[in-house]
């Protein structure tokens, strides 16, 4: 992710607003961070994968014209567009953005549409970290709907952190599998169609199967390769920066 310039002092900003606001329920950390914190310079990135329900709907309940930036990578399930469409007309949604691949880039290097297979990080920067990048450039903060839950990568993760100059918020950091599905019950929230199906994390269709009984979440994604991010929550060392009482490896 490019710096953000707006932002100088990210890092000390993030661990202000982790000690003082990271234990505060979702809700209210969307609210304050939106309205309060990061006015008018803030999105949210969700793939409207497995749980992504839960997070926007609590963005809607606060603004529904709030940028939510949506990566089409053209890799997607089918279902997951069918589904990102109805979840938008469910919860009245009114910004929604894709963020597609540069067309250029995207002929030059993957003309055959096969790099995923050839080189899996390769694709990744081509079609999400690039794109994001540019989608990025006009926000000083976003939300994500990553939890602590989800890999190893992700188990020290803050609600608040710095990543390349802007603030990352994860509203949702500390919930467990229980709160999400609880919330998901609660408010009657449509679900993905493929998590029936086993897929609990949900991303491009060639690099993400189903998980078997007893594995994280993410263990569907990149299977069998030692790859577990795609590059957009991961600093240019390949660190997965926490915000908390300094740095970690997530």
């Amino acid at each position: 992710m490019a710096p953000n310039p707006k932002l100088p002092d990210a890092s000390e900003q993030a661990r202000a607003l982790e000690s003082r606001y990271g234990w505060l329920e979702p809700e209210l950390v969307i609210e304050l961070a939106a309205e309060r914190f990061f006015p008018d310079e803030i999105a949210a990135v969700s793939s409207f994968g497995a749980d992504s329900a839960v997070l926007l709907h609590m963005i809607a309940a606060i603004d529904r014209s709030l940028p939510v930036l949506f990566l089409d990578t053209y890799k997607h399930f089918g279902a997951t567009l069918d589904y990102r469409d109805a979840l938008v007309t469910d919860l009245g949604l009114t910004n929604v953005i894709a963020v597609e691949p540069d067309p250029v880039a995207l002929a030059a290097r993957d003309p055959k549409g096969d790099l995923n297979r050839r080189n899996p990080d390769a694709c990744c920067a081509l079609r999400k970290v690039e794109p994001m990048n540019r989608a990025m450039a006009p926000y000083g903060a976003w939300f994500t709907g990553r939890k602590r839950y989800q890999a190893s990568t992700r188990s020290q993760l803050a609600v608040f952190e710095e990543s390349d100059g802007r603030i990352r918020i994860n509203p949702l950091a500390h919930w467990t599998p229980a709160d999400i599905e609880g919330y998901m019950y609660t408010n009657d929230l449509r679900r993905h169609p493929l998590v029936r199906h086993g897929y609990l994390s949900i991303g491009c269709q060639p690099c993400t199967s189903p998980v078997e009984a007893g594995q994280s979440a993410r263990s569907g994604r990149w299977a069998g390769q030692d790859k577990t991010e795609c590059g957009i929550h991961i600093t240019p060392a390949g660190v997965v920066r926490a915000a908390s009482a300094g740095m970690g490896t997530g």
